[in-house]
């Protein structure tokens, strides 16, 4: 998968981040607005450490 992290100030003030495939869409982003650069990136390397081998469950509507 080709893919890049987008990190970004929102107009509040807010960073956030998003991961967006080569194709333009928006596989994740991190759900929530942060108070620093530094935390959301800090949520970008969570997300890189953990999901790499989570798994996958099916829940009901």
């Amino acid at each position: 998968m080709s893919a890049t992290f987008e990190l970004f100030e929102d107009k509040s003030g807010q960073y956030r981040w998003r991961l967006v495939h080569s194709n333009g869409n928006i596989i994740a982003d991190g759900g929530e607005g942060y108070a620093t650069k530094q935390k959301a990136k800090q949520g970008i390397e969570s997300v890189k450490d953990n999901a790499h081998d989570a798994d996958v469950v099916e829940v009901d509507g």
